[in-house]
């Protein structure tokens, strides 16, 4: 099947999907009465007008070409990096560091995906900018908290531009019998995430009792995770076809996706939580900040991307 066929095909159906959800969710808004009830329905009902206008950006991006789908996601970067710093206190010595975390490493990363320099891409944010960063602070000469400041924007950056970059970079895999696809890939990899954590909430609102982590993130649950999760492995298993993989290989991906999105959301919950902060921000009604919509893709993104690279590789 041609790469169009495939494209056109997987938006009749994602568009099919978001129009149920949409007719679903007004029909739930005039029957549900309980407080509980309704204020899960108004959810729900925001994130899927939220998820309308997401897809008509990724269709616009697709239609595009890879260029605009690279330049799409170093804003997602530039935004992320944005609410991470915010809600994370820095002081006059960090100003020069943040200054080259914004405007010099994120267009980097990203021009290097869009050259195809595979080994800069993985390389420039772990090893160079882990000692171009602490170098620029120390400059200030101020030395009060300094590890744990230098560490917030290792950190901020290396989950908010490296991980999140390697969403796009799966446009310069090179994959055997795939040339010409990998649009479709990315697409993959965002729907099997984002499928995961809407299920993982359905889940967790119809049968969830045993909370995960409370402390960390009280509303996930080990019903929502297994049933969600799974289900979500399903829905990845079944979208093989637009995959180099097998239905069997694209399973156990899928679950590689839905583990590692679900530790990334944790993860990033409980740095929320140590901010004494609900969300990273209010960017997307209904969704919270850009963070809270890419928290998983930032643990599944570089993971799914270097078992793609290593098993696939033409």
């Amino acid at each position: 099947m041609m790469i169009e066929n495939k494209f056109y095909l997987l938006m009749a159906g994602v568009v099919s999907l978001l129009t149920v959800a949409t007719v679903t969710g007004l029909m739930l808004k005039r029957f549900v009465r309980t407080d509980g009830a309704i204020a899960t329905v108004e959810n729900l009902n925001l994130r899927t007008n939220a998820w309308w206008s997401m897809i008509a950006i990724f269709v616009a991006s697709y239609l595009l070409g890879s260029t605009a789908t690279v330049v799409l996601f170093a804003f997602v970067s530039l935004f992320a990096l944005r609410e991470f710093i915010t809600l994370t206190p820095t002081r006059l010595g960090d100003h020069n560091a943040l200054f080259a975390a914004f405007f010099i490493l994120i267009p980097l990363q990203y021009i290097f995906i869009g050259i195809h320099w595979y080994s800069m891409v993985t390389l420039l944010i772990p090893v160079y900018a882990f000692l171009f960063l602490p170098s620029i602070a120390v400059l200030s000469q101020e030395t009060d908290a300094f590890l744990e400041r230098v560490a917030k924007i290792q950190w901020g950056v290396m989950i908010t531009v490296y991980c999140i970059s390697h969403a796009p970079a799966l446009l310069i895999l090179d994959l055997e019998g795939f040339e010409g696809q990998n649009a479709l890939l990315l697409f993959y990899l965002m729907f099997v995430v984002q499928i995961s954590d809407v299920l993982q909430y359905v889940f967790g609102k119809l049968f969830g009792k045993t909370k995960v982590a409370p402390i960390v993130s009280p509303s996930k649950t080990v019903e929502g995770l297994v049933g969600g999760g799974l289900a979500a492995v399903l829905a990845g298993g079944c979208m093989f076809w637009l995959t180099p993989f097998s239905i069997y290989q694209s399973l156990a991906m899928s679950f590689v996706i839905v583990v590692m999105g679900f530790l990334g959301g944790l993860t990033l919950s409980a740095i929320k939580r140590s901010l004494q902060a609900k969300d990273w921000g209010t960017m997307i009604k209904g969704h919270g900040g850009m963070l809270d919509r890419m928290d998983s893709v930032c643990f599944a993104a570089p993971v799914f991307f270097h078992l793609t690279r290593y098993f696939f590789s033409a």
